[in-house]
């Protein structure tokens, strides 16, 4: 083991939670407080999710509306992430635009310029890669006679890139030792959960062998992006798995939704990663030892909604894996004033992170930060502020919350 991870192991047995709340403490509260976290002296490292729904319908129109600096939506997207302060951040549902130029403009003319007296926010490192989404695969996945329609792509979308994923940093991430799983097959899982045709008595076998031999199992990609912090490193595993909806009786989606969550399980966990191989061909999961942090719309819920029963439980359940539970009170108020099938939930509100349809599904966790054990957490929330805070009219910026929690460093 490192000298660096041999720190973050002294400080383990001190870990303590730390009461979430609507906006974290050390956040940017107001016009005149300075915050800079990202620097030798800081106590703690902060990593975040947020699906910031900044998708669009065409490919450049994502670039074009960053060229100017008075995009309604991406500035409310900016100052949640300047009111928050997260060190490390995965933003879901970034269009993927080459050579970073969409996530330079959204730095230059969104972060690093303060919204609504918010202290503008510099991200020095930034990354994306190609997704799979609009990849065509050149077959008609989803039966509905066509072949080139967003259904029947890799990951559902009307344009290569759409729906991609943009990870930003305070910290320097080491791009030449990131690895990619764009290209993993499906079949190429041990024991995959593959979708059914009900009209049929064999199983498993909505796809056929042909689909199945070039079919990926990523929706968008998984990531594993080392983090440079101090001496030591921590690898930030992304993903953004497909929801467990928009198909029919032989849940094709929900099915996948299952094994991409399970994904980051084998790949955590000695003895059960053998199979994995990555874009380069490299073989295997993260070494043990390593520190980790798990982030992503992973687009299930533990107890309530449509995901297949205890597929995100997998990863919550991994032996390395430790759940901080981030809350907020505007997801309990937000439950009890929407009411509908929120009402009918076995899960806690407070830790809901997605604001959904309230006839179905209703609110549900569906963001997680989750830390590797014996990375000692210090804090962890949900940004959803409750009607009464004046930060509340950024509710309505993406249909998800960020989530946050907060590591203790050397």
């Amino acid at each position: 083991m490192k000298r660096g991870n041999l720190v973050w192991a002294a400080l383990a047995a001190a870990a303590v939670v730390a009461t979430a709340v609507a906006v974290p403490a050390g956040a940017d509260k107001s016009a005149g407080e300075t915050v800079d976290r990202a620097d030798a002296a800081a106590p703690t490292v902060r990593f975040a999710t947020f699906n910031a729904s900044l998708n669009r319908e065409a490919p450049g129109q994502l670039v074009r509306d960053l060229s100017t600096t008075d995009n309604p939506q991406a500035r409310k997207a900016a100052e949640v992430l300047q009111r928050v302060r997260p060190d490390v951040v995965l933003i879901n549902e970034f269009d993927y635009v080459l050579k970073n130029k969409a996530a330079d403009l959204f730095r230059k003319n969104y972060l690093e310029v303060g919204q609504e007296g918010a202290k503008p926010i510099r991200y020095r490192y930034a990354y994306t890669a190609p997704v799979n989404t609009g990849v065509p695969t050149g077959f008609d996945l989803d039966r509905d006679g066509s072949t080139t329609g967003p259904g029947d792509a890799h990951g559902f979308g009307d344009f290569k890139g759409q729906y991609g994923m943009l990870v930003l940093s305070r910290y320097p991430i080491d791009a030449a030792k990131a690895r990619t799983f764009q290209k993993f097959l499906w079949k190429d899982m041990p024991g995959a959960v593959l979708p059914d045709d009900p009209e049929t008595d064999a199983p498993a076998d909505w796809y056929s062998a042909e689909q199945l031999d070039v079919l990926r199992l990523s929706s968008k990609s998984h990531w594993d992006l080392p983090i440079k912090v101090g001496k030591s490193t921590v690898h930030f595993l992304v993903s953004h798995p497909t929801p467990p909806v928009f198909d029919g009786p032989e849940d094709r989606n929900g099915t996948r939704n299952h094994d991409e969550i399970r994904f980051w399980a084998d790949y955590l966990t000695p003895g059960k990663d053998g199979y994995i191989y990555d874009d380069k061909g490299r073989r295997g999961g993260l070494k043990p030892g390593s520190w980790f942090v798990v982030a992503g719309d992973l687009n299930a819920d533990p107890l309530d909604g449509d995901s297949v029963e205890a597929a995100v439980r997998q990863v919550l359940d991994a032996p390395r894996v430790q759940d901080p539970k981030p809350t907020s009170e505007g997801g309990v108020v937000a439950a009890e004033e929407q009411g509908g099938i929120n009402a009918e939930h076995r899960g806690d509100p407070a830790l809901d992170t997605g604001d959904f349809d309230d006839t179905s599904p209703g609110n549900l966790r569906s963001d997680y930060v989750l830390p590797s054990r014996g990375l000692p957490v210090r804090g962890a929330g949900v940004f959803w502020p409750t009607p009464q805070e004046e930060l509340s009219r950024l509710n309505d910026t993406s249909d998800h919350h960020l989530v946050w929690v907060d590591v203790k460093r050397r």
